[in-house]
């Protein structure tokens, strides 16, 4: 039986898939131009109850960096309906994001609960709807 050595990769491959892997290493949102304005305007939630506690949210907005920030728009919205029906908690099942236009549009389905449920993507409503206050992001 022969042992082999592994290849050496040479430094332009190697430089290569370094560079490839820590690009799938970046947290959301990075990319972002930190001098790039940020103002957004956010045009309006429309609410459909699916189940006692199934919401489908659809929101739109323009001036939108990238996904993340339609996505907290929803998670806002989510966070206050999830208030406005008399329950603490809610968790996100799924968002589908669109741009059209440079319109960005997020429809998203949510849980929501009295008691925190199963999952990792629960959402504590109250602190939500703080920290989207402190950000200037509207709620329903």
């Amino acid at each position: 039986m022969t042992l082999r050595a592994p290849l050496a990769l040479g430094p332009v491959l190697a430089l290569a898939l370094g560079g490839t892997l820590s690009a799938c290493d970046a947290p959301e949102g990075a990319g972002r131009a930190a001098d790039a304005p940020f103002a957004p305007v956010y045009m309006g939630v429309e609410t459909r109850l699916l189940d006692s506690e199934l919401v489908n949210l659809r929101v739109v907005m323009r001036g939108a960096r990238d996904r993340a920030d339609v996505d907290a728009y929803a998670r806002c919205a989510a966070a206050q309906y999830t208030l406005i029906r008399g329950y603490g908690f809610s968790r996100h099942l799924r968002t589908n994001i669109a741009v059209r236009d440079g319109l960005w549009q997020a429809d998203a389905v949510y849980t929501v609960s009295a008691a925190l449920p199963e999952g990792l993507r629960t959402l504590d409503a109250e602190v939500v709807v703080e920290d989207c206050a402190a950000k200037g992001i509207p709620t329903v």
